[in-house]
């Protein structure tokens, strides 16, 4: 079944694209939550022709890039997010997501395969290559802010940054005692032989096979 995506989707494609998925994991999954719309001949022509519309701002030559990276350059984007006491995001700002804004704010078209960063999923500032010609890069420069807030100094992000990876070292140090002993268990019962199933019979049973068999003649 053919889609266009309406976002990007992890392992899967970027936003515009059209894809072949399962029947199944389109309707269960990707429409209900709007990630993807089904791929009719005409919303296909339209994605294409909005597309092309976009091709027309890109950089043609060495010198048109160098004025684009100019004035990227001196570019600042911003995004809000929703994020936690951490700084950790509820969602990402993806390339695709860039290069929107970009599109949004100074009408310049930058292909999103050509913007060096990967998914962002923290607050922060970044500063991001773009390949906008054959030897012509910018550096773009991003915000992305806590919504409803501004960010703090780069020490108060540190110390979030490092607050959550602590947190998450603790929380796998307890989950290890758990781990090992279902290991330990595991190894038990290959090395005897047994499996769960039989463990737990013997168990629920409580009776040597030989009282069984006695039990069974005095009856």
């Amino acid at each position: 079944m053919n889609v266009i995506l309406l976002k990007d989707v992890e392992k899967l494609g970027l936003r515009g694209e059209v894809v072949n998925v399962a029947r199944g994991y389109a309707r269960n999954f990707l429409l209900p939550r709007q990630l993807a719309e089904v791929a009719t001949e005409g919303r296909v022509a339209e994605v294409k022709r909005i597309d092309a519309q976009k091709t027309l701002h890109e950089a043609r030559t060495a010198e048109q890039a160098t004025e684009i990276a100019t004035t990227l350059g001196k570019t600042v984007l911003r995004f809000d997010v929703k994020a936690g006491p951490t700084g950790s995001l509820f969602g990402s700002v993806t390339p695709t997501d860039i290069a929107d804004e970009i599109w949004r704010t100074r009408k310049i078209r930058v292909d999103r395969r050509k913007i060096g960063i990967d998914t962002i999923k923290r607050i922060g500032r970044y500063t991001v290559p773009v390949d906008v010609f054959e030897g012509v890069t910018a550096e773009l420069k991003l915000m992305v802010v806590p919504e409803g807030g501004e960010l703090p100094p780069e020490e108060e992000l540190a110390a979030m940054e490092a607050a959550e990876a602590a947190e998450a070292a603790e929380a796998a140090t307890a989950a290890a005692p758990a781990l090992a002993n279902a290991d330990w268990e595991n190894a038990g019962l290959e090395e005897t032989g047994e499996t769960t199933e039989t463990v737990e019979a013997g168990v629920a049973i409580g009776v040597e096979p030989e009282l069984e068999a006695e039990v069974e003649r005095e009856a």
